[in-house]
């Protein structure tokens, strides 16, 4: 049902188009991409779901204390991530059952959003160790997802990005998601993360790049 909105509504807030490395994404996949947004989720839902795709998400817990989203949340099955507490290990397994039922897996490597206030692009942050240990847990591969874009949705302090969210319909932003080669990461946890971040970071560049941003084209 997620997948279903955001392929409806993103198009009214930017001009989305998609690229791909990869011949096919089989189940069982983790798909890791970078977050720079709270609109990033929504263009990466709208760029799968028209290559046929409807991964399962893990998210803030938070999100399920907003009684709409908690139920769409609930409904598709997407995976709640309780940082800090008892239960933050109860998203990997919840993650790992999904992987082995077939489903496709969503995750973020920063696990946070980036402190800046601009709007420019910029390379993926450090990643967290949680995407390489669930592929350690599974031997799932990762497909790597690089977006650019979604931050001249919104961005910044709340008031800028309330502003944001209310002119995109108007400006338009041109939104470009690239989908790399999927890859097995190595056994060692430290080596696993770098090189996770290293293909999530290459499938940046390359979204990046399509829209003529900066911090691509300078490196």
């Amino acid at each position: 049902m997620l997948s279903r909105i955001a392929a409806a509504i993103v198009p009214a807030f930017g001009h989305l188009t998609i690229s791909s490395d990869r011949p096919a994404t089989p189940t069982g996949t983790i798909i890791l991409g970078n977050h720079t947004s709270l609109a990033d989720p929504g263009v990466v839902l709208a760029a799968l779901r028209r290559l046929e795709i409807e991964p399962v998400i893990l998210a803030t817990a938070g999100l399920w204390r907003i009684p709409l989203l908690r139920s769409l949340l609930t409904r598709d099955g997407h995976i709640p991530v309780h940082r800090g507490t008892a239960r933050a290990a109860d998203s990997l397994e919840a993650a790992i059952r999904a992987l082995a039922a077939g489903r496709n897996v969503l995750i973020y490597g920063e696990g946070r959003l980036p402190l800046r206030k601009d709007a420019a692009e910029a390379a993926p942050e450090n990643f967290r160790s949680g995407p390489a240990r669930l592929a350690a847990a599974t031997g799932a591969p990762i497909l790597p997802l690089g977006q650019a874009g979604a931050r001249r949705i919104t961005s910044g302090t709340r008031s800028k990005q309330l502003a944001g969210i209310i002119t995109a319909p108007a400006r338009r932003p041109r939104l470009h998601v690239h989908l790399g080669v999927p890859l097995h990461l190595p056994a060692e946890i430290p080596a696993a993360t770098a090189a996770a971040h290293q293909a999530v970071t290459a499938a940046w560049r390359t979204a990046a790049r399509r829209l003529g941003e900066p911090a691509a084209l300078a490196a």
